[in-house]
């Protein structure tokens, strides 16, 4: 198994994209990016921790490739809207990878650099690619959270 690090807005939705992935075998809903350790809901929405609402998504990489995940994540928000996802607005929600590896850099630059070359977006994507840092993972109540509250769309 392999893991992934993507923040793309609210982590609820993103989340439950990732899980209905055929391959992907995990993912959990948490914060990463930024620079208080063991951060709260309540710390990271307060805009002041530089975390991204974050989910860590574990696959096999024999079902679905690395490079699958990053065209899924492309597909499930708007990644040329700066520290915004639709209603909800800051830093905690901005478009991210955050790569675990070499590899993973070399192919989210290049998956990123295609489709800004696509012709997709009127606009800049403004995505950032950094290398991880600490995943802390989010409260429980925030795990499978459209599953728990039966939300089938995202």
């Amino acid at each position: 198994m392999e893991k992934a690090m993507f923040a793309a807005g609210c982590f609820w939705g993103v989340e439950s994209a990732f899980r209905k992935i055929r391959g992907v075998t995990g993912a959990a809903c948490g914060y990463s990016g930024g620079v208080v350790k063991n951060p709260t809901y309540k710390d990271v929405c307060g805009g002041m921790t530089g975390h991204a609402e974050t989910v860590q998504v574990e696959f096999d990489p024999s079902v679905v490739s690395y490079d699958e995940l990053l065209d899924a994540f492309w597909s499930m928000h708007d990644p040329t809207t700066l520290n915004r996802q639709g209603p909800d607005i800051g830093s905690q929600y901005r478009s991210a990878i955050f790569f675990l590896n070499s590899d993973q850099e070399k192919a989210a630059r290049a998956s990123k650099e295609r489709l800004e070359r696509s012709g997709k977006f009127d606009r800049p994507v403004v995505t950032e690619i950094t290398p991880a840092s600490e995943f802390f993972r989010a409260e429980e109540y925030h795990q499978r959270y459209h599953e728990k509250h039966g939300i089938e769309h995202c």
